[in-house]
């Protein structure tokens, strides 16, 4: 199994399609990722993750999955663990699965997936989304998935009893719910999902243009001991056709921000409510980029208004 050391040395002499900040690589070598407890039990995780859809589903579905497999060992050997995915993002879930077990790093890769077959305007058949529960334990390879969340609150009353069942057995560790991404009032789901269920975790859309989960999803969060897991702090492509070939601020520096990628993601992290921001990506090179905004410490409340009002002053994407 590549180090961490070996990692960056191979890449590095391979070519990257991104330049990496030598700061950034020296950082990455000598410091240690920041963390945040899980409020229902004190685990820590790191505070940066990786996320399976967009790029990554879309690499997931082609013959060569090289870049795949090395964005999990990027992950992994550079103090990352949280892997969020669903069986709705193709083949991401298999290919993930097959990737750790061949990497042999199924073992510290903290498995974050979903359940949900309920229909649009339907429910969800107890059958079918115990068969899909069971695929994904098949897929990673594990007797324990460290956490199971009902996507997109897709019928609660029947999904949630079944994930609450295998926590009970010990096949689940923590179990949670998510929305993304539903701005405004559809987030009274959630909230209430918040109240009537044990939840661990939520899992929710938060962004430096985008927070309305700051209003009443996240206190409540925080309120009820519940973790939080982000999802698109860039917005998906958004914030980066915003800030287009600009520099980052130089002020963003003062709290560690080397890269675009790094002020999105700090941003997004400085929420106290926040446990992991799990950005999308199937390039290895932005996997190390992704990773250097859990190190350093994350912005004030002042310097997160000033972040705020710098990208709202830029262009909008459309």
């Amino acid at each position: 199994m590549l180090t961490r050391r070996d990692w960056l040395r191979t890449t590095a002499a391979a070519g990257a399609a991104v330049t990496l900040s030598p700061d950034i690589l020296a950082a990455l070598a000598r410091q240690e990722m920041m963390t945040r407890a899980i409020p229902s039990t004190g685990e820590r995780v790191p505070i940066v993750g990786l996320g399976s859809s967009a790029t990554f589903q879309s690499v997931a579905r082609g013959d060569d999955v090289t870049q795949l497999r090395n964005v999990l060992s990027a992950l992994v050997e550079n103090g990352g663990t949280v892997f969020d995915t669903a069986p709705s993002y193709g083949t991401s879930e298999e290919v993930a699965g097959r990737l750790a077990d061949e990497l042999e790093i199924t073992d510290r890769i903290f498995w974050a997936t979903k359940v949900n077959v309920a229909r649009r305007g339907g429910g969800a058949d107890p059958a079918r989304a115990r068969a899909q529960i069971e695929a994904s334990f098949e897929y990673f390879g594990v007797d324990e998935i460290e956490l199971m969340q009902v996507h997109n609150l897709g019928d609660l009353p029947v999904q949630m009893p079944i994930i609450q069942e295998l926590k009970a057995e010990g096949r689940i560790r923590y179990i949670g719910t998510t929305l993304t991404p539903r701005p405004g009032p559809q987030y009274e789901g959630l909230l209430q999902a918040m109240r009537d269920y044990p939840l661990d975790f939520i899992g929710v859309d938060y962004a430096v243009d985008n927070t309305d989960a700051a209003d009443e999803v996240l206190p409540l969060a925080q309120e009820r001991g519940i973790g939080v897991l982000v999802y698109l702090p860039f917005g998906r492509t958004r914030l980066w056709n915003r800030v287009g070939d600009r520099e980052v601020p130089d002020w963003a520096r003062e709290f560690g921000a080397n890269s675009w990628a790094q002020f999105f993601i700090k941003f997004a992290a400085a929420h106290p409510a926040v446990t992991c921001v799990t950005p999308a990506t199937s390039n290895p090179e932005h996997m190390v980029d992704n990773l250097g905004a859990g190190l350093g410490r994350m912005p004030n409340r002042d310097e997160q208004q000033r972040m705020v009002e710098y990208v709202d002053a830029l262009p909008s994407a459309g």
